[in-house]
């Protein structure tokens, strides 16, 4: 019985899957560390069971299982959570040029035509040039005038763009306009879905196939809210320890908080979710849990499993924590 517990109560350290992508860089590599398959790296799937990139156990007594496996064959480790698949992805994204203008459906709209989760997703700005600006919105006011503006291609008027600085967190609610910009690096938590409808793709041309990259215009109109909405977000910034815990946001598809240690320490209890993803992204310190102690640095990726109710952190660190919500 204890070897199960303990295996119940082991962390799970994950192996990135990396997507290449036209508007990608070097900065997984450069900033993180990672080997990258080329220098036109745009996406680090790091905590991911969808079928386009799921990430693998690094260790213990699941090593070399994909995620979705264990989703699959060991659903206690998760607390018997229902769903057909793992509802959350984590990425880091590396925009060397801006992302295309994109929008993505809700849950129905997208089990009924694409046949997966929608995708509500949030951002959390890592890095930034000192101009750097996303686009998040737009200014029509009806649905026929969005049609229009973009059948015209009248994207200044259309387009709504905000300045961002590291440290800034954006949410990010299926049918949002929006697009990473250029120079911007962030950590991505979002439902576990790989549909995006593109709006507007800056007329360029992929070097790969010669052509430009498909637009989804008719899909994009039909999910877009009308009008743009800025969500109204509470973030909040406690103090546990030595620990600055601010809480981003807590929605019915996931809650995420960023966790603050400078050469200190704190423990951490988990109430209501069934696991915890964790992403560190800077620093070194100490994760222990269960009278076992397990190193931490910069570029991991881990979940903590249902059984883990209570852990101790230690160092210097600065990570990146979601938890499902009820819809997950």
């Amino acid at each position: 019985m204890k070897g199960v517990i303990s295996m119940l109560m082991e962390p799970l350290f994950l192996k990135p899957v990396f997507q290449e992508k036209i508007w990608g860089g070097d900065r997984l590599q450069t900033e993180f560390g990672y080997q990258i398959p080329s220098k036109h790296t745009g996406e680090c799937w790091a905590i991911s069971a969808h079928p386009h990139g799921p990430v693998t156990v690094e260790n213990g007594v699941y090593q070399g299982k994909k995620l979705n496996e264990l989703w699959d064959e060991h659903r206690e480790l998760f607390g018997n959570a229902p769903g057909d698949v793992f509802p959350l992805l984590t990425k880091i994204l590396d925009a060397r040029t801006a992302l295309s203008v994109q929008v993505h459906p809700d849950d129905q709209y997208a089990m009924e035509h694409e046949h997966e989760l929608g995708k509500t997703e949030c951002w959390y700005v890592i890095a930034a040039a000192a101009d750097a600006e996303m686009i998040y919105g737009h200014h029509a006011k009806t649905r026929a005038q969005l049609a229009e503006m973009i059948t015209k291609g009248q994207w200044d008027h259309l387009l709504r763009r905000i300045p961002v600085k590291p440290g800034d967190f954006l949410y990010v609610p299926s049918g949002t306009i929006h697009a990473i910009g250029k120079g911007v690096m962030v950590l991505e938590t979002q439902q576990s879905s790989d549909t995006t409808y593109r709006v507007y793709d800056f007329d360029r041309v992929d070097k790969k196939t010669g052509k430009k990259r498909a637009l989804h215009l008719q899909q994009s109109i039909a999910v877009t809210n009308v009008p743009h909405s800025d969500p109204k977000l509470k973030i909040t910034t406690t103090q546990n320890e030595d620990a600055q815990v601010t809480t981003f946001i807590k929605t019915d598809f996931f809650s995420v908080y960023r966790w603050k240690l400078t050469q200190g320490a704190a423990t951490f209890k988990r109430t209501t979710a069934p696991y915890t993803l964790l992403s560190v992204l800077s620093g070194i310190g100490e994760l222990q849990l269960a009278g076992k102690k397990y190193p931490l640095h910069k570029g991991q990726h881990l979940i903590l499993p249902f059984a883990v109710k209570e852990w101790q952190l230690s160092g210097t660190l600065e990570i990146i924590a979601s938890e499902p919500g009820e819809k997950a």
